[in-house]
């Protein structure tokens, strides 16, 4: 009986919790799986499973030999699967999830060049800028700056961008420009999704100013429109300004005090497999995004 047979039989074992309901989802005898997976014991010489009338458990053994078999056998899935589309088309259905701003800005206009290179391809993009749950929203791959990411994340940087702090010249003829980030304090500064606190560079190194102002925002584009109209001061990332800082009436302020970048990334949930057509889309965003 061959070593990989005894693998995948003793895993199925593991995910179903018996063998035979190991046995229905793989299609195997009971008495092969259970063949399988104490040929494997014994070529080992430990046991891996504990075996009653009602359950099957693993051992300590069995737990640390199955996360690191479940994992290689994913991989050579994985693998498998992404020989196999290297040589079709892509195609089915990814679903992408940005930022609204800088999706609308960056992500957008990528979009027909994607669908001419893969039309097969079935694109479900979501922009929004609140922060969401890409598992629980199905989401195959998000572009984030400076994510907030949980542990298992699988998480590709592309490129960074800086951040600058912004105002109208209007706002600044009628109220004067801060020389340093302490005199925001004096100002009207338009806070966005409750960010308070807004980071600077000094002398003394890295430090925060507490900011506050008569409005804010869950939007970047809420907060851009104020800036623009005269309202107050806001700090935003440098990508998603884009075209406004052409703009004569709008002006950056405290440069020589703003020293911080925040990557922008690709990521995938917290799955162990991803599709071929996902790591080629996201491929294709890390060269199309890497140079903005």
């Amino acid at each position: 009986m061959d070593r990989f047979h005894q693998l995948t039989a003793f895993v199925a074992v593991a995910d179903a919790g018996g063998f035979s309901a190991a046995a229905r989802r793989t299609g195997d005898a009971q008495s092969v799986i259970s063949k399988a997976v104490s040929a494997l014991e014994r070529r080992l010489g430990v046991q891996l499973l504990n075996r009653s009338t009602r359950s099957v458990t693993l051992t300590e053994h069995g737990k640390t030999y199955y996360e690191r078999m479940k994992a290689l056998l994913e991989d050579m899935a994985q693998t498998d699967g992404e020989l196999v589309t290297s040589t079709l088309e892509l195609s089915g259905p990814v679903r992408i999830a940005s930022s609204a701003t800088f999706g609308r800005l960056h992500v957008l206009p990528l979009i027909p060049k994607l669908l001419a290179l893969h039309p097969k391809l079935r694109l479900d993009v979501n922009l929004s800028d609140s922060v969401q749950d890409l598992l629980a929203g199905g989401v195959d791959l998000a572009i984030r700056i400076s994510p907030a990411l949980s542990p298992d994340a699988v998480v590709k940087r592309v490129t960074s961008t800086s951040l600058v702090c912004v105002g109208s010249q209007r706002y600044f003829e009628q109220y004067g420009i801060p020389n340093t980030p302490e005199e925001l304090v004096n100002h009207n500064c338009i806070v966005f999704n409750g960010v308070e606190d807004w980071a600077f560079k000094g002398p003394q190194g890295r430090f925060s100013v507490r900011v506050n102002g008569n409005l804010s925002s869950n939007t970047v584009e809420t907060i851009l429109s104020a800036v623009q109209a005269g309202v107050g001061i806001g700090m935003f990332h440098r990508a998603s300004l884009a075209g406004e800082l052409r703009d004569a009436d709008v002006v950056t302020v405290l440069d020589d005090f703003i020293g911080e970048n925040r990557d922008i990334s690709l990521v995938w949930p917290n799955r162990k497999y991803i599709s071929a057509r996902v790591r080629q889309v996201t491929d294709f965003f890390a060269s199309a995004l890497a140079d903005i």
